[in-house]
């Protein structure tokens, strides 16, 4: 069983040897160690706790913590998507972490939940949780996650122009 220290040990590593830092906000980084803790459980690799894993090692190999796409992100806008880890900027308070463009491409996205394309019906979209990656179909994000309580600032939009099917 991996410990929260252990994983904490491998993010702080991790973020010292790119000159990163890990958030400086306590809660947040709590529940992030924790979800890699849990992904790391369930599917035996770390992947990011803000994104949806398909436990596919090879369709998830982009976003094993760190990602694919951390540098770009901490490069551009002071933080990775998930906002582990920060730059010395966030990390001093000089300035604030903020809402950041998910990078990973959307047909990785729909592989990782099992979903295919077909048309859509009016209106209707699929929205995820960028804390802990619960996903709805529906209109608009709800205004709270019902798992684990993120504003609706939080969601993100998979797909505006197609309905997903499990295959």
């Amino acid at each position: 069983m991996t410990t929260i220290e252990a994983v904490r040990r491998r993010a702080e590593l991790d973020a010292k040897a790119r000159g990163y830092h890990l958030t400086p906000d306590p809660k947040h980084l709590a529940d992030l160690l924790e979800g890699l803790r849990v992904n790391e459980e369930r599917y035996g690799y770390p992947s990011c706790p803000c994104r949806m894993a398909s436990g596919d090692l090879e369709l998830d190999r982009d976003i094993v913590c760190p990602c694919d796409y951390r540098d770009p992100d901490v490069e551009e806008h002071g933080s990775c998507y998930c906002c582990l880890y920060v730059d010395d900027d966030i990390h001093e308070g000089r300035r604030e972490m903020r809402s950041i463009p998910e990078r990973r491409p959307q047909e990785r996205q729909m592989k990782a939940l099992g979903l295919e394309e077909v048309a859509a019906p009016a209106g209707r979209r699929l929205h995820y949780c960028r804390v802990c990656g619960y996903v709805v179909f529906r209109e608009e994000p709800p205004y709270v996650c019902p798992i684990c309580r993120a504003k609706r600032e939080m969601f993100a939009e998979i797909s505006a122009s197609v309905e997903m099917r499990t295959r």
